[in-house]
């Protein structure tokens, strides 16, 4: 999709195909194993950041938003360079950057490996090569942006963990890449699953998400 008006076209779109959407949807969510290998709880309240995307930010966001322990989701993008972090620009798919989250959390309350857990299990499908259901283009590559070298190896271990069980049907694409910025998107983005809960792709796309995050973490989801 190259521009949020041609977002909002296709949206109208998918009013029309509701059973198959929804049915794509509804069958995104995979009951994974814990990590093997995670940060331990840390012993007082702690804040920690990670950054991460899979397809568009509008359900990430909302995703993370409902995970207990997350004090902060922010819609961004990560990859390239600070004077292309623009939705207009990222859309045409050439920036280097992915449309991303940076979460915020207390370490105290959840893990780095718990929140990748979510990420794999029901945020996203780790397995599509860029893209995401309706959407297309690098800019919706599924990776993971490691702020230092703890999160780097939880990540590697976790999706060697998971090939090796053979988990999902195909093998993890998910990029584990360092964190070089982080660059906020427009306000219009932010909070968008809240802000539009009527919203076709909200409803087909996004909404399952956040119910198979309640249903398969009853422990770590929140209705905040």
């Amino acid at each position: 999709m190259r521009s949020f008006a041609s977002r909002l076209s296709v949206l109208l779109l998918l009013t029309a195909l509701l059973g198959a959407v929804a049915c794509t949807a509804s069958d995104r969510a995979v009951t994974i194993p814990n990590p093997a290998v995670d940060a331990a709880l840390a012993k007082t309240k702690s804040q920690e950041t990670a950054v991460i995307s899979g397809g568009c930010f509008w359900g990430i966001q909302a995703v993370f938003q409902h995970v207990k322990g997350v004090t902060n989701a922010t819609s961004g993008y990560s990859g390239g360079a600070a004077n292309t972090a623009q939705y207009e620009l990222v859309s045409n798919g050439d920036t280097g950057h992915a449309e991303s989250v940076k979460i915020t959390y207390d370490a105290s309350q959840i893990t780095y490996g718990q929140l990748l857990k979510v990420f794999f299990s029901v945020a996203h499908d780790p397995t599509e090569l860029n893209r995401q259901g309706p959407d297309t283009g690098s800019q919706y590559r599924s990776s993971i942006f490691y702020g230092n070298d703890e999160q780097k190896k939880i990540a590697e271990a976790y999706i060697a963990q998971l090939d090796n069980a053979k988990v999902f049907p195909s093998r993890i694409v998910t990029q584990v890449v360092p964190l070089k910025a982080f660059y906020p998107a427009e306000a219009y983005h932010q909070n968008y699953f809240a802000r539009h809960p009527d919203n076709p792709y909200i409803v087909y796309n996004d909404a399952p998400k956040v119910a198979h995050l309640q249903q398969q973490f009853p422990d770590l989801y929140t209705g905040k």
